[in-house]
């Protein structure tokens, strides 16, 4: 059952060196903050799990806290690449990244498969790409059915799940609405989860093609106003353009990114 805690206790808790960590959200309430207090508690050799690695991710990649990072498709949206995810694959800086690159479709089915109890999904989307030569966890398969040969991915099933929502009630269930990914199922299919959300509400009010995510399946949930910075949270905040053209140029130089984490761990509130 959800229990509401402050986003610092709630990530010593939950991230753990070496941890699996799926922080999920599709352009929309993407959980920059709870990033952030990862950046702050210094965890490393994670597996960061996403399927559109944004700047949060090069910020994390960056600051030394990954290891790997699963994926399908990663950038700087409307600006260009994310040179600190670059740095660490080209260069080791700061140190080596492995990769594992899916496309979204199979990243998305291999969310469900986790939330379903089911140890991998099947799809065609991979039939006459290059992906399963470079990706070991991709695999033919041959349906008993029709002898059509298809393609399996293994179920995602992080340590812990992280995501950002508009509100929660003081028992924890929590409500999402507006563009949405694949949020429900990486909570679904998480070992342990984190919501951290804009307000906490004593009742929630139905919202058209709303969200609820039960108390029974989120952990912890913790009150993170604008916890989602840069990216929007419909009904509360709108997008920062601004900020993401600023990071390419913070995140071009190694300096000049150093500088920008030593200002994160200081607990500065970090606009651009």
């Amino acid at each position: 059952m959800a229990e509401l805690a402050s986003l610092s206790d709630a990530v010593a808790e939950l991230v753990h060196d070496g941890d699996v960590v799926a922080m999920e959200g599709f352009t929309h309430l993407i959980p920059v903050a709870a990033g952030h207090e990862i950046i702050r508690q210094g965890r490393r050799d994670l597996t960061l799990v996403r399927m559109t690695p944004d700047i949060i991710y090069d910020q994390l990649i960056g600051a030394g806290c990954a290891r790997k990072l699963v994926f399908s498709w990663g950038g700087n949206p409307g600006v260009g690449s994310l040179h600190r995810f670059r740095d660490a694959v080209q260069h080791g800086w700061p140190v080596p990244l492995e990769i594992e690159e899916h496309s979204h479709a199979g990243m998305a089915n291999r969310y469900v498969a986790g939330a379903s109890g089911l140890p991998f999904a099947v799809l065609r989307g991979y039939v006459g790409t290059d992906l399963p030569n470079v990706t070991d966890t991709i695999k033919p398969i041959t349906c008993p059915f029709t002898g059509e040969t298809l393609t399996a991915v293994p179920a995602i099933n992080p340590d812990v799940a992280i995501v950002h929502a508009q509100r929660a009630d003081r028992a924890g269930n929590v409500q999402l609405w507006g563009l949405v990914g694949v949020q429900k199922e990486a909570v679904l299919a998480a070992r342990r989860s984190l919501v951290t959300v804009e307000e906490v509400v004593d009742e929630l009010e139905p919202v058209p093609d709303g969200v609820v995510l039960p108390s029974w399946v989120v952990d912890r949930v913790a009150e993170v106003p604008g916890g989602a910075h840069p990216s929007y949270a419909h009904g509360y905040s709108e997008r920062d353009n601004a900020y993401y053209a600023a990071w390419d140029a913070i995140s071009r130089d190694r300096a000049e990114f150093e500088r920008w984490v030593e200002r994160v761990k200081s607990g500065e509130a970090v606009r651009t």
